[in-house]
């Protein structure tokens, strides 16, 4: 075998190593004997499927000041910014930032992200240079594209004709945002059209869905409904839902088994729902997490996203899935012990799923996984620890060593 991992834990206590060969998981069992290329000693540490980051914008990553900062810091301020930037930058330096982020991700245990990419820009270089950058990682990152017409399906001139060229290109995933359209009823065409435009071509959707403070915002009432219609189930995601948040409790009773029977997925963005949200209030403050205990109770899948670092919209951000989770559980009030362990899947499998990779401790599956500083899930939320190896299909791609205190005496 070209890897073994030796005496490590698996997320659910078991302890095991982990043999891989050709790129492949070919044995997880206790006390594997045969020879390897390289051992790595997990003992007591442990062993995980990848952090994989179901949401996040590489185009505008790493852009942070530019052309200005985010005085407000709302989400339509920041819309306005990226209108402006997108307008100056250069395809060069879009995929600058974005391999920077790739590498200081997958530093950080992400194997596998799905990016946003603003169509709208007539020039087209956000497509162009995010395809580039897809290829140019390819060995190491799984980066799926969402065809995301930033400034509205409709609102935008051309938009639509934008999405389709995007696809053409070989963009992965049908995207919108129709909370951003000027009214309501265009908002609800917008949904339609872009299910129908992913059904037509097997294609997945993701859309940017509710991501307001407005309680009467319930375009994801619509995505379930399209997604039923046209039998999409399963290959559905609706993006941060933050009016759920606001919503009264009597049509989220309704609204819940609609998302579930539908199988539509959810995606909040912890850190950055928390921050854009509620800005016109005064107290008390909306902190704009839509409601992911509800929507879990009720059967639909729930995966956490980073969705910014350092951008028009945000300031902040690492890459570190185990940041975003840490903070999702605390907002959700997710602090019992089977709660945190579903906050880490959130982060791992979850996500793995919606985006339809071939992940997890299996044999057979991809050899990609990470080994964490931490002895169970918890604890790694706990600490957000050091990833002693990261391993993506076969390789090791990085390491961390953990921080340890120099000094020996009197303690």
């Amino acid at each position: 075998m070209d890897i073994l991992v030796k005496g490590g834990v698996l997320a659910d206590g078991s302890r095991a190593d982990v043999a891989i060969a050709g790129g492949i998981i070919t044995a997880v069992e206790p006390r594997i004997t045969a020879q390897a290329g390289e051992v790595i000693d997990a003992t007591g540490k442990l062993i995980s499927a990848p952090f994989v980051d179901a949401h996040f914008h590489m185009d505008a990553t790493l852009s942070y000041g530019r052309p200005r900062v985010n005085a407000s810091g709302t989400l339509l301020e920041g819309i306005a910014l990226w209108g402006e930037l997108k307008q100056q930058q250069t395809r060069e330096d879009i995929v600058a930032r974005a391999l920077d982020y790739c590498r200081q991700a997958v530093g950080q245990g992400v194997l596998a992200i799905r990016s946003h990419v603003d169509v709208t820009d007539p020039n087209f270089r956000t497509v162009e240079a995010l395809l580039e950058v897809r290829q140019r990682v390819r060995d190491v990152l799984d980066l799926q594209l969402v065809a995301f017409p930033q400034d509205g399906w409709y609102r935008a001139p051309g938009a639509e004709a934008q999405v389709i060229r995007a696809l053409d290109a070989g963009v992965d995933v049908v995207g919108g945002i129709p909370h951003f359209e000027r009214t309501m009823a265009a908002g609800a065409t917008s949904v339609r059209a872009a299910c129908e435009l992913a059904a037509a071509r097997g294609l997945r959707v993701d859309l940017h869905c509710d991501e307001s403070d407005d309680p009467h915002s319930r375009h994801i009432e619509t995505l379930a409904a399209e997604t039923i219609r046209l039998g999409l189930q399963g290959r559905v995601a609706g993006s941060h839902l933050t009016s759920m948040h606001s919503m009264d409790n009597y049509y989220v009773a309704k609204l819940l088994p609609l998302i579930a029977e539908a199988q539509v997925a959810a995606i909040p963005n912890p850190l950055i729902n928390i921050t854009l949200q509620g800005r016109m209030d005064s107290y008390p403050k909306r902190r704009g997490l839509t409601r992911v205990p509800e929507l879990r109770a009720a059967g639909v899948t729930v995966a956490f996203g980073q969705d910014c670092v350092r951008d028009p919209w945000y300031p902040l951000g690492s890459g570190d899935m185990l940041e975003v989770a840490h903070m999702g559980l605390h907002v959700a009030l997710m602090t019992a012990p089977d709660q945190m362990r579903a906050a880490y899947q959130m982060v791992t499998d979850t996500p793995a799923q919606i985006m339809g990779l071939d992940f997890g401790l299996e044999v057979g599956k991809r050899a990609s996984l990470i080994v964490l500083d931490a002895p169970d899930p918890i604890e790694a939320l706990r600490l957000r620890p050091a990833r002693l190896a990261v391993i993506s299909n076969g390789r090791v791609v990085a390491r961390t060593e953990p921080a340890r205190c120099a000094i020996s005496a009197g303690f």
